[in-house]
């Protein structure tokens, strides 16, 4: 099953899709990329996430693996002989997945609301995101990554939000370093292995990428 031919389905600037990019390339894993317009989904992805119609989905040997965290434990467990991103100890792996998942729970949902509301609902939203993040920051210690000396599961879940940041900074006109530079300096060391730092979009794409959505979408 490990040569069958892989398949990803996903979009530019999500932070999901950036995930399974991530994981694939710390693999070295050959696959080949579709990209949708997520105004106008392919049948492909209709077909292969046909409860959610969502990316990211990885295809592998013709079946589908949807939501980015299970794409990238799948990608771990089939890759398994090189640069694991899970732990093997059990309590360690439950602490990796537990901090991935309040990524998706906590950090995404504030962050999206930094740059989609106004007013109070943005200032809660920004003391939400923060949040969130301080106690990333107080999980990382002084480690280089979340999982100890090596990049892993949780890097994985959180560096595709970094490209994120001048969006939010931007519009909830704050600076994420200023209240976690740990967070920061994190992520700059993560931005030096080639698996980032050939996946990330860049922020200014990004932020480009929110102001059409906004004006298409009548958000401003």
């Amino acid at each position: 099953m490990e040569e069958a031919k892989v398949v990803l389905l996903s979009s530019g600037f999500s932070m999901f899709g950036m995930r399974a990019k991530i994981a694939l390339a710390e693999k070295g894993i050959k696959y080949e990329y579709v990209e949708e317009d997520l105004s106008n989904k392919s049948p492909l992805l209709q077909e292969m996430n046909p409860i959610h119609k969502k990316i990211p989905v990885l295809i592998h040997g013709g079946r589908p693996i949807c939501e980015s965290l299970i794409i990238v434990e799948y990608i771990d467990m089939v890759w398994h002989n090189n640069s694991p991103l899970l732990p093997f100890d059990p309590y360690l792996k439950a602490q990796a997945k537990f901090w991935a998942d309040f990524v998706d729970q906590k950090v995404y949902h504030s962050s999206k609301r930094v740059w989609i509301s106004k007013g109070d609902e943005q200032e809660v939203a920004k003391k939400e995101f923060l949040e969130s993040l301080k106690h990333l920051e107080e999980f990382l210690g002084d480690k280089p990554y979340f999982g100890g000396e090596t990049f892993g599961f949780v890097d994985v879940a959180l560096i595709p939000f970094y490209c994120w940041f001048y969006t939010y900074e931007t519009f909830g006109n704050f600076k994420v370093d200023a209240v976690c530079p740990k967070l920061i300096s994190w992520a700059k060391r993560c931005m030096l292995k080639e698996s980032v730092f050939e996946t990330l979009a860049d922020e200014k794409e990004v932020y480009e990428g929110v102001l059409d959505y906004k004006t298409k979408n009548l958000l401003n």
